[in-house]
């Protein structure tokens, strides 16, 4: 009996220390990564970027939604015009010669506080090159 238990605590020991050093052994750090091949200038290799595409039902309805919202944009464009028109023309001689010059100033206005504004910033951008 004591041979049988002790074959069996020899047999277990030497596993458990053919086992640890095999552990011991292996290490865990990152393995070397294989250089990039490099042409004669030293330029790394270009990727290519490949483009993920999705269903085609899911494109095509991308697109159509695309479209209508686009047709939608020029719809609204147009019904403002429209109606900056119509309210124009509703008015007397006198109001409409007013809106008429309140436009020119304004759009005047709008000129100039944008060429300031390009002005102002090439300075600063000048400054602090």
């Amino acid at each position: 009996m004591k041979n049988l238990s002790l074959r069996k605590i020899l047999a277990f020991s030497i596993i458990f220390s053919l086992s640890a050093a095999v552990c011991e052994a292996r290490t865990f750090d990152k393995p070397a990564a294989p250089k990039q091949q490099r042409s004669v200038s030293k330029k790394p290799l270009k990727q290519k970027k490949t483009k993920v595409k999705g269903p085609k039902a899911a494109m095509k309805a991308q697109k159509e939604a695309d479209k209508k919202e686009k047709q939608q944009d020029k719809d609204y464009a147009k019904f403002v015009k429209e109606n900056q028109k119509r309210s124009i023309e509703i008015q007397t001689p006198e109001v409409k010669a007013r809106m008429k010059q309140n436009v020119k100033n304004a759009n005047a206005n709008y000129k100039t506080k944008k060429k300031n504004n390009a002005s102002r910033t090439k300075q600063a951008g000048k400054k602090y090159r």
